[in-house]
């Protein structure tokens, strides 16, 4: 997913959603963004972007042409980018919450299976601990550090 976020709104605008992203999309999507009619970027001076690969120098060509000066962020600087950061893991817990909601109504079976393949190796003795569920498909919470675990 490529989104853009204009800092001083914080109004967020989906460039392009693809499962396999390369760099001509990513110029299609810096067209899309810099167009004078409708274009997300018209009228803005500058694009802050990661150092990506797919993010090339025809990509920072087209938004130059177009009077958008591209910044690209020093390598590993995060809080430079912070807005960003915020947003991604806002979607990713989101997907992470409704996935888990999804599991928990169709039965404790699926979740059980689900987590099984992410934590199969990683408890003592090679056994994870998973949920315990009822016999009305409901997981059983056990807390642990005085409620800061369950």
């Amino acid at each position: 997913m490529l989104f853009v976020i204009e800092l001083a709104t914080r109004r967020v605008h989906i460039a392009g959603i693809t499962s396999e992203p390369d760099s001509a999309w990513v110029i299609q999507c810096s067209r899309q963004l810099t167009d004078a009619v409708d274009g997300f970027l018209a009228g803005k001076r500058f694009l802050l972007h990661d150092r990506d690969p797919l993010f090339s120098e025809a990509f920072r060509e087209t938004l130059a042409a177009t009077g958008v000066e591209p910044v690209r962020l020093p390598a590993r600087s995060p809080n430079l980018n912070a807005f960003a950061e915020r947003f991604v893991r806002t979607i990713k817990e989101s997907c992470l919450n409704r996935m888990i909601r999804r599991l928990i109504t169709t039965g404790g079976s699926r979740i059980r299976g689900a987590l099984s393949l992410r934590t199969k190796s990683s408890g003592l003795g090679q056994r994870a601990d998973l949920p315990r569920c009822r016999s009305d498909n409901r997981v059983v919470c056990h807390e642990r550090l005085g409620g800061l675990l369950k």
